[in-house]
């Protein structure tokens, strides 16, 4: 253990040239069906956050490179046969990717953890193995969905069809790239809209290998369309008249932005936002059980998690005893290279996401909160842009560290009263994206989880499912993905008046 306390694992050298020939080198863009030769000759390159060293580069798509796009997503919905197919034909291509993502799936879970810094154990679970699982949900409950009913009203009966919206633009960040392109990307298929996707600068190769799948699973051209850009192109591409529907996740500030860009025209648009989740600690919680889990809520991915329950909440009759109990578990963390299998947290994903995570580790003690462990840069590994799990005590709910997303490894610790202040104090924030209680009877857990005002909430558990609606309250977005939930704003809906004795067939 060093002097952080954290435990620090063992750094896997890698010399220049073993990293050269995993270099993830790609020269062309997937648009409408094939591998096209961008406009121009700007590359974007990939740096590994862990390693500080170049490990890929893509092309980087222009505004040329985006018109080419939406003209084909646009062609595929307006001409091509994608959103005339039956849901059923939909969703046995939708199979065939995860077929084909099933194939990739230790090399996605290697380009990952070697874009983002996400451990390799936890990418072959989240990064990896979850867009499958989501993927596979929206297949195999294509019947369920109903996109076609007659329906009996007071003037007779109506065929109520849910239709395709047109044409997709998904724009996702670098955190969980195709966890969360496969929140968005599956509905949208499945309900016959086509795509252009823009993935993130910091974590592009994931989408390469996507759309390497895509390729392998015979979807028909321009139904997904593949464009790493810059912003502002990424921004020409959101307020473009040829985009039908906007799916964006990230910082708040930037929904906003995409927001205000989408009604300009009217376009649907569905936004999952930041987040700043309290976990409440009832006293007569099960901490053996609680306090690991705890720090897995507040520290997975580094804390750049927008699910992260990074306020928490405990009643000052056990304040001491779970403070100590965490700073334990947290202690042991293994921190250090993402590729060794036993490492727990890795980097955060960029200089520039390193400096933020210290100024606000300066903010906080500067309000007068106290580290009780971490808050300042591990001794190994060598290099990488580490910050070591921090924990910050005496945190006044009203505090920036306690108010505004971090998005890194940092955890404030806020005492309550009683349970009507915990829920206050939980309430008291401008996000309203998940959380947690953790009690011993579930009853008063459930009680509690009613009263808080966020989109998803756990009583003593975590973990999403794909069958369950996600998103936010508040400032944390609008709109549900997963779910039937998740299939709705991918569609529209339209009522067909029918005369008197008919009765249509359904799909």
């Amino acid at each position: 253990m060093n002097d952080d306390g954290c435990v620090t694992k063992r750094w896997i050298p890698r010399t220049m040239l073993e990293v050269a020939a995993e270099m993830y080198a790609f020269d062309r863009l997937f648009i409408d069906g094939e591998w096209a030769k961008p406009d121009g000759n700007a590359v974007l390159e990939v740096e590994s956050p862990a390693r500080q060293a170049t490990i890929g580069r893509v092309p980087l798509g222009s505004a040329g490179d985006m018109e080419r796009a939406v003209a084909a997503a646009r062609r595929a919905f307006d001409e091509g046969p994608w959103p005339q197919m039956a849901p059923a034909e939909r969703a046995a291509a939708l199979g065939r990717l995860c077929d084909a993502l099933q194939e990739r799936s230790e090399a996605i879970a290697t380009a990952v953890s070697e874009e983002v810094g996400t451990p390799i154990s936890l990418s072959r679970l989240v990064q990896a193995g979850a867009p499958v699982m989501f993927m596979r949900y929206y297949a195999d409950h294509v019947a369920s969905f109903g996109f076609e009913e007659v329906r009996q009203g007071l003037m007779g009966a109506s065929l109520v069809r849910r239709e395709p919206v047109g044409v997709a633009a998904l724009v996702v960040p670098w955190n969980y790239p195709l966890y969360l392109t496969a929140s968005k990307l599956a509905p949208a298929l499945l309900a016959g809209c086509t795509v252009v996707l823009k993935p993130s600068s910091e974590s592009p190769i994931n989408a390469f290998l996507l759309a390497q799948a895509v390729e392998e699973a015979g979807l028909p051209a321009g139904v997904f369309n593949l464009l790493p850009t810059t912003r502002d192109v990424g921004e020409q591409l959101v307020a473009h008249r040829g985009v039908d529907k906007v799916s964006f996740t990230g910082s708040t500030d930037v929904g906003r932005r995409m927001m205000a860009l989408c009604s300009q025209r009217i376009a649907r648009v569905t936004l999952e936002l930041g987040g700043k989740s309290a976990c409440i600690v009832l006293d007569d919680a099960a901490l053996d059980v609680a306090v690991p889990m705890m720090a897995n809520a507040a520290f997975i991915n580094s804390g750049q998690t927008c699910v992260a329950q990074t306020r928490l909440l405990v009643s000052r009759r056990r304040h001491d005893e779970v403070v100590d109990r965490l700073c334990e578990v947290v202690g042991a963390m293994a921190v250090g290279d993402p590729m060794d299998p036993v490492t727990t947290m890795g980097p955060l994903v960029s200089a520039r996401q390193r400096a933020r995570v210290e100024e606000y580790i300066r903010v906080g003690q500067d309000e007068g909160a106290k580290i009780v462990i971490g808050g300042g840069r591990p001794a190994e590994p060598p290099t990488g842009y580490y910050v070591a799990p921090t924990i910050f005590d005496g945190v006044d709910n009203s505090m920036r560290i306690a108010q505004e997303e971090i998005f890194g490894p940092v955890l404030s610790v806020i005492t309550y009263d009683d349970e009507d202040d915990a829920v206050a104090i939980a309430n008291d924030s401008p996000y309203g994206l998940s959380g947690a209680v953790w009690a011993g009877d579930p009853e008063r857990g459930l009680d509690v989880a009613k009263r808080v005002r966020t989109g998803t909430f756990h009583v003593n558990g975590l973990g999403m499912d794909p069958g369950s609606p996600f998103g936010g309250y508040k400032q944390s977005g609008l709109g549900r993905e997963l779910g039937p939930e998740g299939l709705a704003p991918y569609l529209e809906v339209k009522t067909v008046s029918l005369p008197a004795g008919f009765s249509p067939t359904v799909a």
